[in-house]
């Protein structure tokens, strides 16, 4: 794997004005990047924040996951506190793609869980790769993370690439209906860690407006 640093703008967004970095990995032709607030090489732990692209959360609003709500609130903690870094990584669905994970989807609306839907699609549980977060710390002068996720096993891989996490920080916001199932399945199946009466609620407003004849979907 070879990323390669492309360029760097200004990014104004309601949260703050943040630095977006391009990266490239030249092995799959992906592009990465990476959001930095204030000053972020002093050799001190940075807020962090490592997340996988999830088009329907992010950028659609779905309520299946918890995604897009992470997202949010992990720029707007790193905004509250004036500096810090979100790494975003181009591996929709765990690892599987964007097509895929529709797929995984109708199989959830027939009943399967998340981790069943994608073995029966035959991927594992989660293809993600963490490894590329290294050169892109290293170019933008990071040494150490308190990372805000729930995923264990995201930390440890973080720190097996070689990448120092000095806290875990959870992020536990956007509950909702919909998303209640996928949530309890990830603590029980994929050992995220977290407890589901720690949820902050989605907007009422939008949980509202879409709620479902059938309120939550599978596990």
């Amino acid at each position: 794997m070879t990323l390669r640093f492309i360029s760097s703008c200004k990014l104004p967004t309601s949260f703050a004005t943040f630095t977006m970095h391009g990266f490239e990995d030249t092995d799959t032709g992906k592009e990465h990047v990476a959001l930095t607030l204030g000053q972020v090489d002093d050799g001190q732990p940075v807020l962090a924040r490592v997340h996988s692209e999830c088009l329907t959360g992010d950028a659609l609003f779905s309520m299946r996951c918890d995604c897009g709500y992470q997202l949010q609130e992990a720029l707007r903690r790193i905004a509250e506190e004036g500096r810090g870094v979100l790494l975003y990584l181009r591996q929709e669905g765990r690892g599987i793609g964007l097509l895929n994970k529709i797929k995984a989807y109708q199989l959830q609306d027939s009943g399967l869980d998340t981790v069943e839907a994608n073995h029966q699609l035959g991927f594992e549980a989660d293809l993600r790769r963490y490894d590329l977060c290294v050169p892109m710390l290293k170019h933008l002068g990071i040494s150490s993370l308190r990372l805000m996720t729930n995923n264990p096993r995201k930390v440890e891989s973080l720190r097996l690439d070689g990448v120092e996490i000095a806290d875990r920080v959870p992020l536990t916001t956007g509950l909702n209906d919909f998303n209640r199932g996928y949530l309890a399945t990830k603590a029980a199946k994929l050992g995220h860690r977290f407890d589901l009466h720690d949820f902050t609620l989605a907007d009422k407003a939008n949980a509202d407006n879409a709620r479902p004849e059938h309120p939550q979907l599978p596990e």
